[in-house]
C-alpha cells in the first residue's frame, strides 16, 4: 500500500508543480489585468491543493496533516478574495480594457 500511495503522491506533486508553473507563466505572459488575475488564481489554487494532497500522502503524520489542512483552508479562503480585490482595484483605476468586457455589471447595461 505504501508504494501505491508514494506513486500517487509523486503524481500529485508533479501535477501541482506543473499547474503552479503554468500560473506563473500566465501571470508573466497575459496582456491585461483580468487575464493575469485569472492565471494567478485558478491554476495556482488547484496547483497548491494538488501539492498539498501529494504532501499529505507522503508525510501521513497527524500533526502534519493538520497543518496541511489549515494551509489548504487558508488558500481556498484568501485566493478568491485577493482576486476580487485585484479586479476591483483594476476597474476603479481604469487599468483594464473595457472593450474586452462582455457585460459591465458595475457600470450598468451598455447603451444600445
Amino acid at each position: 500500500m505504501g508504494t501505491v500511495a508514494d506513486l500517487l503522491a509523486a503524481v500529485l506533486l508533479v501535477a501541482g508543480a506543473l499547474l503552479s508553473l503554468a500560473a506563473g507563466i500566465g501571470v508573466l505572459r497575459f496582456p491585461d489585468v483580468l487575464d493575469r488575475m485569472h492565471a494567478a488564481t485558478k491554476p495556482q489554487t488547484l496547483g497548491v491543493l494538488l501539492l498539498l494532497a501529494g504532501l499529505a500522502l507522503r508525510l501521513r503524520s497527524p500533526s502534519d496533516l493538520g497543518m496541511i489542512a489549515l494551509v489548504a483552508l487558508f488558500q481556498l479562503a484568501t485566493a478568491p478574495v485577493a482576486a476580487q480585490m485585484i479586479g476591483r482595484a483594476a476597474y476603479r483605476t481604469g487599468r483594464l480594457d473595457r472593450a474586452l468586457l462582455e457585460t459591465d455589471e458595475v457600470d450598468g447595461p451598455a447603451p444600445h
